[in-house]
């Protein structure tokens, strides 16, 4: 899935999908909301049009109970712009993302 968000040829970004997703995979954070996968390829393709250089990375492990993942992220989408995050992913027992709860910025302090 993160391959998804790195490429850069936008014709290649459904071979990425079509081994890591649901059909109808569901993807929400704070700026979008999508069900399956057309919809989450043109979010992707909507980011990449306005950050084309941008890199995403994972910064961690995976912590995983359940059939479902956690782990942090960074976007940099220039030189001294980024945007640390997390995603909390389901996964079904063929290994596929079922659904994907993205949060934007470190977790708040209590």
């Amino acid at each position: 899935m993160l391959a998804a968000w790195n490429e850069r040829d936008p014709a290649k970004i459904r071979g990425q999908h079509d081994t890591a997703l649901l059909p109808n995979v569901i993807f929400a954070d704070p700026d979008n909301c999508t069900v399956g996968v057309e919809e989450f390829e043109d979010m992707i393709r909507r980011f990449r049009d306005k950050w084309p250089n941008a890199r995403s990375e994972r910064t961690s492990g995976f912590d995983t109970h359940n059939n479902r993942y956690r782990y942090k992220w960074l976007v940099t989408v220039a030189e001294g712009q980024s945007l640390p995050g997390m995603d909390v992913a389901e996964i079904d027992d063929q290994n596929l993302v079922v659904r994907v709860d993205g949060f934007f910025g470190p977790v708040p302090k209590p």
